[in-house]
């Protein structure tokens, strides 16, 4: 398969293209999330057919020129490193930027073990055909951590505020190793911080969900030996028309644990805020569930799609220098995605998606989810 195949017809419409934001690693507006080219979200026959590399062509011409994969999401790295090798004439390796994960290979396969981290770098090299990575994260840090939490579920935004102490983040408690679990974490970081002057390497980043961990880790790895800050985090499902609990969490990130660069994840929540809905290892509540279907009613009825609306409102409140992450597997997944974000920040929305964002958020909030966040590790 060569990079003339893609038929005319998938090619992107007129108008601009997706362009580079602000920020040290001067990413795309759109990342490409490669965790749908898994089994976890598509059948094999899918990921076998030509469909993930007509995706990935349409995503590059669009200027979605950032790839994010991982270790544990089965065959996406194989999938993603066949497509851009087919690619290479019309997208060289200069043209775009490749994030991988390593430390999880299973749902509770974890080994944060310095000798597996590099070992797990250098196959995932390998798959993706490449001999240098712009970002590598250790993934779902909240599994190997030790747990520090006053609760496992609800709302965390009291993490900021009178119950920092309860969860670690108190003044002075910024360098405190607290277990085993933040050795793990602090040793594995160390090797990939020696992979990054190897030059296979030119990011480290963290990855995982309960926003309160991301911020304690990167501030006790500030806080120790060699004293230097996380350059990228990735967190999911925080920025989202059910839960937006992300946006108060960056100054302390930036400023205080003086992360580089972050990216917003999953707009639809790990499939959740789809008119499909999630798949059946979600962890959300049933009242979560419930209220995602109503919402989904909701949306329909007004004429759009309940992830429609979700993509806008991510697109809406990221941007400057953070960018979004978005699963894509199929080439109308790429120009839906544009399509919502050139209608949110080229062509300027029309006042009905507002409308429709707030009559969704209150369907959350009238089920006490808004905001809500699951247990992570379950």
């Amino acid at each position: 398969m060569s990079s003339t195949d893609l038929p005319d017809e998938l090619s992107p419409t007129p108008g601009p293209l997706v362009p580079r934001l602000q920020g040290p690693l001067s990413l795309p507006r759109i990342v490409f999330g490669g965790g749908a080219l898994s089994q976890q979200y598509n059948s094999d026959e899918l990921l076998a057919s030509d469909t993930p590399f007509r995706t990935v062509q349409l995503a590059l011409r669009y200027g979605i020129n950032a790839f994010d994969t991982s270790a544990y999401y089965g065959p996406s790295e194989i999938i993603l490193g066949n497509a851009l090798e087919a690619l290479k004439d019309e997208f060289p390796r200069s043209s775009y930027q490749l994030m991988t994960k390593c430390g999880r290979y299973g749902m509770a396969d974890f080994d944060y073990s310095p000798g597996r981290i590099r070992d797990s770098v250098k196959r995932s090299l390998e798959r993706l055909k490449i001999d240098y990575f712009d970002v590598v994260h250790l993934h779902d840090i909240e599994f190997v951590s030790t747990e520090v939490t006053p609760r496992r579920t609800g709302n965390h935004s009291s993490a900021l505020g009178a119950d920092r102490s309860a969860y670690g983040l108190g003044e002075g408690d910024e360098g405190k190793i607290r277990g085993d679990g933040d050795q793990r974490v602090l040793d594995a970081f160390h090797e990939l911080q020696k992979m990054k002057e190897e030059g296979l390497i030119k990011n480290i980043g963290i990855t995982g969900y309960p926003l309160y961990t991301l911020l304690r880790i990167a501030l006790l790895i500030l806080h120790n030996p060699p004293f230097k800050p996380v350059d990228v985090i990735l967190n999911y499902s925080n920025l989202t028309l059910q839960n937006s609990i992300f946006l108060e969490f960056v100054p302390e990130l930036t400023e205080r644990a003086k992360v580089g660069q972050l990216i917003a994840a999953s707009p639809f929540s790990m499939g959740l805020l789809t008119d499909i809905g999630p798949p059946s290892w979600h962890p959300a509540s049933p009242e979560l569930l419930a209220a995602t279907i109503g919402a989904s009613k909701e949306t329909n009825a007004r004429g759009r799609s309940l992830a429609d609306l979700a993509t806008g409102y991510c697109i809406r409140h990221t941007g400057g220098s953070i960018p979004l992450a978005v699963g894509l597997s199929r080439p109308e997944e790429v120009h839906e995605c544009v399509k919502v974000w050139r209608e949110v920040e080229v062509e300027g929305e029309d006042s009905s998606r507002k409308e429709q964002e707030d009559a969704v958020k209150a369907i959350f909030e009238q089920a006490g989810v808004a905001d809500w966040a699951w247990a992570s590790p379950p």
